[in-house]
């Protein structure tokens, strides 16, 4: 007699139905496969990616599983159960429990800390998780991650200005377990002498001494506006410019000095 079995594979979080990313999900150790084989109970199990990255499955024994997508060890399971066992099995898979992924994020971030990775999470899911940047944040982010096969560590610069500001989305990285974050503090420049607000203020690369001076609040009724001087170090020396033009680049600790008038 040919009989067919339909073959489902349970991988969710907390019985969470499957989604798209899940799809994509690779496995690894310690996440929990639930085999479910329909119409032959003694054929189901729950089982748990070992360290190796294999699983044992009735009738099959040990498949290798390690970084196979959710969809790929559906194909795979198939094959194997038709190679002599059942008659064009079809095979489901879906998300029960993830592994403990987890991702450090350090720096200019509200709440630093350890948190765990369910799932696909992109960094600025990330940065979402863990409260957002502080108002000190910087333009810049490093990810620190394990090589694959190896023990090095790649380090990858995320520019935040660019994903943030300007929607570049190809800087949304996805987050892998182990991926260590460090969230820069921004730089600052200072504004100083006759304008409303004198202050040091955050760094922005199109910076001007005009649009630096209008951060500031702009010049005061005194101000010497011809007579703008930038303080600026340079190979570890102070040098002074006098009377720069207003579109000239502020650098990152530059001091604006904004002098008084004398009639």
């Amino acid at each position: 007699m040919r009989f067919i079995f339909k073959v489902f594979i349970f991988i969710s979080f907390f019985l969470v139905p499957l989604d798209a990313h899940a799809q994509d999900y690779q496995v690894g150790e310690g996440d929990i496969l639930e085999i479910k084989v329909y119409e032959n109970e003694d054929l189901s199990t729950t089982v748990r990616v070992s360290s190796d990255g294999t699983i044992r499955v009735p009738l099959i024994g040990e498949i290798n599983v390690r970084d196979m997508s959710v969809s790929r060890i559906s194909m795979r399971i198939e094959e194997l159960l038709a190679d002599g066992y059942l008659v064009a099995p079809q095979v489901d898979v879906f998300i029960k429990e993830h592994r403990s992924r987890q991702a450090v994020i350090l720096g200019q971030i509200r709440n630093p800390g350890q948190y765990e990775l369910r799932g696909k999470v992109t960094f600025l899911e990330f940065i979402s998780k863990a409260g957002g940047l502080t108002p000190d944040a910087g333009s810049s982010a490093i990810i620190k991650r394990t090589r694959k096969g190896s023990s090095q560590k790649d380090e990858i610069l995320v520019d935040l200005e660019k994903l943030i500001k300007k929607g570049d989305t190809s800087l949304n990285l996805q987050i892998q377990g182990d991926d260590s974050i460090y969230i820069s503090k921004a730089r600052t420049y200072y504004v100083s002498g006759e304008v409303n607000k004198p202050d040091s203020y955050k760094y922005e690369s199109d910076v001007t001494v005009i649009k630096a001076i209008t951060k500031a609040g702009g010049f005061s009724k005194i101000a010497a506006k011809g007579k703008v001087k930038i303080i600026r170090t340079v190979n570890n020396e102070k040098r002074i410019f006098e009377q720069v033009k207003m579109d000239e680049p502020v650098l990152p600790d530059d001091v604006i000095v904004v002098p008084e008038s004398l009639w």
